[in-house]
C-alpha cells in the first residue's frame, strides 16, 4: 500500500539551496516526475537510504538520521533518537533520555539548522534534549570530524537538529499526530501528545517562489522511578570491643533512602519557516523555534538517618564478602559487609530517625531561537548572510520539606527527633529496607500516618534564575574554481567566511533556608494537617519487593506546585501556634552566587575544497580570538563586593579531511583536525554555592579556567555492497590538553566519632559552610554551620587520550522480493562501540571513613585517576524492521558498558569519595504501525519494556552495590492523518 506521494525534482544550483530536508523525510519519494510508473520508496526503508546517501557524499565524517514520515523520528525523545547512532551513548533522568555522549564524552554542541542553542543550566552543551519534540524535528546530523567552517567548540561532536524548508516541497503539506501515553509506574493515568505541520510554496507574479512551513507539538508526559539506595561506607574492627564486633572486620550500615522520583513535563514546541526566492539567484529566510517546557517534580524521599550512631550496636544476622577488585593498578582486597537485619532504637532513645521529604525541583523554561539571513548566487561567487539569536531563560521554582517522624515508643528529649527501629535484606542483588515494625518501639501504621507524630524540621525554598542567550552574525561565502586557468585544476571551490557571536549566561539564586532542630521550634503535624497526604504507597510495584516503607506522610507536592503562598503560610501559622521562634521568610538573592558573564568571540575560516582523481576532500583554518568578563561577588566579613575579571584567549585550528575512493563502492576517509572547548560557565564564575546538606561539596569557580584543546584524528572505511546497504569501520583518537577536572578537599572527620570541624576557618580541610546541618558529624543538637568538601575545576596538567573503534552494518532484502516475498520487507541495522580513556594527572582520593576501611585491608594511599564521566568502553544497538504492505515495525535493542557517573540520586556526594560505576544495562524499545489508509495511520511504541533496573556500585564494577533505578515502562499509541 502506498501513501501520498510528494515528488522532488532535484537541487536547482547547489550553492543556493541546503541540503534537502524535506526530499528526505517525506513518507515517499518519486524518483521521476516525468515518468508514468513512478517508483516508490516509503517510510523507514526511504529515511535509510537518504541518510544512507546523505553520509557517503559528505566529504567530513558525520552521521545521519531522518525521520520516515512527518513528524516521525525513530523515538520520541531526541536523546533516544541519536542513541540509534554509532559511538553515541546516553544517560537517562528517570528513564528519560537527558543526556548525549559522543565518542564517551559529554562536551559536545548543539544546534537547530546551524544556529547554535543555549541551554538552560551553565553547561555549553546547547538546548537541553526534553526540551524538543521530536516531531517538529525532520532530521537529525552529527559531525564527527570537523571543517574548517565548522564553529567551534566540541570534542565529541556537533549535532544539528533540521527542519523542513517550505521551499523543497512540491505540494501542500497538512499531517496531525495526536498520541497517548502511559507509564508502568505513574498513578497519573494517560498522558496526552498532538503534533502538526503545514506547509505550502506559491509562485509570486515576478516569476519568483514563496514558500513557509508551520510545525507544532505539545506534550505532557509522567515518568516514575524508584531509587533504594543503602550506605556501608564505614568500619567495625573485629578488636573493637563493640557490642556489634565479630571474628572479622565488616562494613556496617551507615544510611538508608528511599527515593520516589516523579517528573510531569508539559512541552510546547512550535517552528516556522518561511523563504522567499524572487529569482534562482537569491533567497531570503527567516526561522523561529519557540520551546516552552514545565518540568514539575513531585519526588517524596524516605530517609534513615543517625543509623550510622548504632554501627557499634546493631548486629547483622547475615553478611556478604565484598571484593573491592583494584583502582589504578592497586589491589584493595576483600571484606565482609552487614548483608541482613535489624538496628533497633539506641538505648536513650535518641537514633535513628526517620524524616520524610518532599522535593519539588521544577524546571521552567522558556527558549526562543529566531534567523535571518539571505542565499545568493552571482557568476562563480555564491554565500550566506544570516543574523541569530538563541535565548533561554528558566527558573526553578521549589519548597522542599523534610518532616521528622517522632516515634511514640520511644524516648523523646529536647532535640526533634528520636528512634525508630529498621529491618533491611540487601541480598539477592536488592536494597531493601523498611521499618521493622514488630521489632522493640516499632510503630504502627496508624502511628505512622497520625500528623500528631510529625514535626517540621526543613523548608527550603528555592526561584533561582538564569538566562543564557547567543546573538550571532555570520557570512560565508564560496568561490567556484572550476576551470581557474591557475593550473590548479584539482581546486574545485574556496570557502571563506567570519562569524561574530556574543554569549552571556546570568544567574541568580533565590533561596531561603529554615531548619528547625529542636521541639520548641517545629510544629507538630496536626497544627497543618490539611496540607499533610500520605506518601505513595507502590514503591514495591517495580520489581515485587515486599521490604519497604510504605506509610509516611508528606507535604503535598502537588500543593507545593499548584498554591505555594497557601503552603508557607500553613505552615508559618503552625510555627506561630507552636510557638515556635523561627519563621520561613521569603527567599531572597544570594549575593555570594551571582555571576554575569559575557563572551565576544571573532572567528575567521579559509578552506580550501578539493577534488582529484579517487580522491576528494577539504583542508583549512579556522582563527578565532575571544574576550571573557566575568563579574561576581566576594563576600568580605558578610559584605558584598563586585569582582570583575577579565580574560582573552586566541587559537589557530587546522582541519582537513580526505575522502578515497578506490573501487566505486569503496570508500576510505581520514581527517584531522584542532579543536576547543570552553569551560562552562558556573566554572568560570568567582561565586559559591551552599547547600543545607553537609554531604554535597560547596562549588568554587575559576575565572583563570582555560579551554580544553583537542587534537582529533579518524580513519574510516565504508563498503557500500548493495542499495543502502553499507558495512563500515573506523578508528578515532583524540589528544586532550588542559582537561577540566574537578579538585576536591575533604574536611577532616575524626576516626572515633566521626565529627568535623564546627568553626570557621576549616583547619583541616573542607571549607566552612554556615547553613548546613551538621546531622551526624556533629553532636545531636548542634546548630546549622559545618566545615564540608570544597571542590573547584581546574585544567589537568597532563595529556589524556580518548580513541576507539565503531563499526556498523545495515542491509534490507527490499530487492530481494522475487526471492523472500512478504520477507523481502525486513531489514537490520547494527552498531559497536569500543572506545577508552588514558592519561591524565589528577585523580580522585577517598573519604576519610573510606580511607580507614582500605587501610584495614592494607591497602594504603588509594586513588583513582579521575575518570571520564559516562564513559562506557563498550557500546551496541541492534534494530530489526520489517515494512511492507502498509505495515512497519521495529524493536531496537541497546547496551552499554559500565561506566563512572556523578548522578547519585537526590545527591552530590559519593560516599567512598569516587564518582559512582553504574553497571552495564540494556533496553528494549519497539514500535509498530499500520496504514489504514493511504493517508491515515495508527501505532503503537514501547519504551524500556522489560523495564531495566539501573545498578550503581560506590567503589568498582561490582563492589558494594549503593544505589539501584528502578524504571517504569512507557507504552505510546496513536493515529496520524495526511490530508
Amino acid at each position: 500500500m502506498g501513501r501520498k506521494t510528494m515528488k522532488y525534482t532535484g537541487y536547482k544550483a547547489a550553492a543556493l539551496l541546503s541540503v534537502s530536508a524535506a526530499a528526505m523525510i517525506s513518507a515517499a519519494v518519486a524518483q521521476d516526475e516525468q515518468s508514468e510508473d513512478v517508483v516508490v520508496v516509503t517510510g523507514i526503508r526511504a529515511a535509510l537510504e537518504s541518510a544512507l546517501d546523505e553520509k557517503r557524499e559528505a566529504t567530513n565524517l558525520k552521521e545521519v538520521i531522518l525521520a520516515e514520515d512527518i513528524g516521525k523520528l525513530p523515538d520520541q525523545n531526541l536523546a533516544e533518537v541519536l542513541e540509534n547512532i554509532t559511538g553515541i551513548q546516553i544517560t537517562r533522568t528517570a528513564g528519560v533520555g537527558t543526556g548525549v555522549q559522543i565518542r564517551g564524552t559529554n562536551a559536545n554542541r548543539t544546534e537547530i539548522n546551524g544556529v547554535s542553542t543555549v541551554g538552560s543550566g551553565s553547561g555549553r552543551g546547547g538546548i537541553d534534549f526534553e526540551d524538543v519534540a521530536a516531531g517538529i524535528i525532520a532530521g537529525v546530523e552529527v559531525t564527527k570530524a570537523s571543517e574548517a567552517k565548522t564553529i567551534e567548540g566540541s570534542v565529541g561532536g556537533t549535532i544539528n537538529l533540521r527542519t523542513i524548508r517550505p521551499l523543497e516541497l512540491d505540494d501542500f503539506l497538512a499531517t496531525v499526530r495526536l498520541q497517548g501515553e502511559d507509564s508502568s509506574l505513574t498513578t497519573d493515568g494517560i498522558t496526552p501528545r498532538v503534533s502538526g505541520t503545514i506547509g505550502n510554496k506559491w509562485s509570486t507574479a515576478s516569476g519568483g517562489e514563496f514558500g513557509a512551513v508551520l510545525a507544532v507539538s505539545f506534550a505532557e508526559q509522567d515518568v516514575t522511578a524508584f531509587r533504594p539506595r543503602v550506605d556501608r561506607d564505614n568500619l567495625v574492627a573485629s578488636d573493637s570491643g563493640a557490642p556489634a564486633a565479630q571474628a572479622f572486620d565488616f562494613l556496617p550500615i551507615q544510611f538508608f533512602i528511599q527515593d520516589y522520583d516523579n517528573y510531569e513535563y508539559e512541552t510546547t514546541n512550535i517552528s516556522g519557516t518561511l523563504e522567499w526566492a524572487p529569482n534562482e539567484n537569491l533567497k531570503f529566510f527567516f526561522d523561529t523555534v519557540i520551546n516552552d517546557q514545565e518540568r514539575r517534580e513531585e519526588s517524596s524521599r524516605v530517609q534513615a538517618s543517625g543509623i550510622s550512631d548504632l554501627r557499634n550496636d546493631a548486629i547483622p544476622t547475615e553478611f556478604e564478602t565484598i571484593d573491592f577488585g583494584s583502582l589504578d593498578g592497586q589491589n584493595i582486597g576483600s571484606i565482609q559487609a552487614a548483608a541482613r537485619g535489624i538496628i533497633p532504637i539506641q538505648a536513650d532513645g535518641s537514633d535513628g530517625n526517620l524524616r520524610f521529604s518532599s522535593d519539588t525541583n521544577s524546571r521552567l523554561t522558556d527558549s526562543k531561537i529566531f534567523r535571518l539571513g539571505a542565499d545568493w548566487v552571482h557568476g562563480k561567487l555564491s554565500g550566506r548572510v544570516e543574523v541569530s539569536t538563541s535565548q533561554s531563560d528558566s527558573t526553578t521554582p521549589s519548597i522542599n520539606t523534610t518532616l521528622n517522624f517522632i516515634n511514640p515508643n520511644a524516648a523523646t528529649n529536647s532535640s526533634n527527633e528520636n528512634g525508630t527501629p529498621f529491618e533491611y535484606d540487601l541480598t539477592g542483588g536488592s536494597l531493601t529496607w523498611g521499618i521493622a515494625q514488630d521489632a522493640a518501639g516499632g510503630p504502627t501504621t496508624a502511628q505512622l500516618l497520625d500528623p500528631a507524630n510529625v514535626v517540621l524540621r526543613d523548608v527550603n525554598i528555592s526561584r533561582d534564575k538564569s538566562e543564557n542567550g547567543e546573538d550571532a552574525f555570520r557570512a560565508d561565502f564560496s568561490y567556484d574554481l572550476f576551470d581557474n586557468g591557475f593550473g590548479l585544476d584539482f581546486l574545485s571551490s574556496v570557502d571563506f567566511g567570519y562569524r561574530y557571536n556574543k554569549t552571556t549566561s546570568t544567574r541568580d539564586q533565590v533561596r531561603s533556608n529554615v531548619g528547625l532542630r529542636n521541639m520548641s521550634d517545629s510544629p507538630t503535624g496536626d497544627l497543618f494537617a490539611d496540607i499533610l497526604v500520605a506518601g505513595p504507597d507502590n514503591f514495591g510495584d517495580a520489581d515485587g519487593r515486599e521490604l519497604f516503607v510504605r506509610d509516611f506522610l508528606l507535604i503535598d507536592p502537588e500543593l507545593v506546585a499548584s498554591d505555594p503562598d497557601r503552603v508557607l503560610s500553613t505552615l508559618n501559622a503552625a510555627i506561630t501556634a507552636h510557638g515556635g521562634s523561627i519563621a520561613i521568610d521569603q527567599p531572597t538573592s544570594s549575593q555570594s552566587a551571582f555571576f554575569d558573564i559575557e563572551e565576544k568571540t571573532h572567528a575567521l575560516y579559509a578552506q580550501a575544497n578539493f577534488e582529484k582523481g579517487i580522491f576528494r576532500g577539504n583542508a583549512g583554518v579556522r582563527y578565532l580570538e575571544t574576550d571573557v568578563t566575568s563579574v561576581g561577588n566576594s563576600i568580605l566579613n558578610g559584605m558584598a563586593q563586585e569582582v570583575t575579571t577579565e580574560a582573552s584567549y586566541d587559537f589557530v585550528l587546522p582541519r582537513i579531511n580526505v575522502v578515497a575512493t578506490p573501487m566505486e563502492n569503496l570508500q576510505i576517509r581520514a581527517g584531522w583536525g584542532k579543536d576547543i572547548r570552553r569551560p562552562d560557565f558556573d566554572n568560570l564564575s568567582t561565586s559559591r554555592t551552599f547547600s543545607t546538606s553537609p554531604n554535597p561539596p560547596v562549588q568554587i569557580g575559576n575565572p583563570g579556567l582555560q579551554p580544553e584543546q583537542v587534537d582529533s584524528f579518524d580513519i574510516a572505511a565504508e563498503w557500500y555492497f548493495a542499495p543502502a546497504a553499507v558495512v563500515s569501520i573506523g578508528y578515532f583518537n583524540k589528544k586532550r590538553t588542559d582537561l577540566h577536572v574537578t579538585q576536591q578537599d575533604d574536611p577532616f572527620e575524626d576516626p572515633v566519632t566521626g565529627y568535623r570541624d564546627l568553626t570557621d576557618p576549616c583547619e583541616g580541610g573542607g571549607i566552612f559552610n554556615p547553613i548546613a546541618d551538621p546531622n551526624v558529624f556533629a553532636p545531636t543538637g548542634t546548630p546549622v554551620g559545618i566545615c564540608v568538601p570544597v571542590s573547584t575545576t581546574v585544567n589537568d596538567p597532563g595529556e589524556t587520550t580518548q580513541e576507539g573503534i565503531e563499526m556498523a552494518f545495515q542491509y534490507d532484502l527490499s530487492n530481494h522480493e522475487d526471492r523472500f516475498g512478504w520477507a523481502s520487507g525486513f531489514g537490520v541495522l547494527a552498531n559497536y562501540t569500543h572506545q577508552k580513556f588514558s592519561g591524565g594527572d589528577t585523580v580522585n582520593t577517598p573519604t576519610s571513613r573510606a580511607e580507614a576501611v582500605f587501610n584495614s585491608l592494607g591497602a594504603m594511599n588509594v586513588t583513582l585517576n579521575q575518570p571520564l564521566i559516562d564513559l562506557s568502553e563498550n557500546a551496541y544497538n541492534a534494530t530489526l524492521y520489517y515494512e511492507k504492505y502498509g505495515l512497519s515495525a521495529r524493536a531496537r535493542y541497546t547496551w552499554r558498558d559500565a561506566y563512572r557517573s556523578t548522578d547519585f540520586g537526590s545527591t552530590s556526594s559519593f560516599p567512598w569519595g569516587f564518582p559512582v560505576v553504574q553497571d552495564a544495562r540494556g533496553q528494549l524499545n519497539a514500535s509498530i504501525s499500520y496504514d489504514v489508509t493511504d493517508n491515515f495511520n495508527v501505532g503503537i511504541e514501547g519504551v524500556n519494556i522489560t523495564e531495566s533496573e539501573v545498578n550503581q556500585y560506590c567503589v568498582n564494577e561490582g563492589a558494594l552495590l549503593c544505589f539501584q533505578g528502578l524504571t517504569d515502562r512507557r507504552v505510546t499509541f496513536g493515529a496520524s492523518y495526511r490530508f
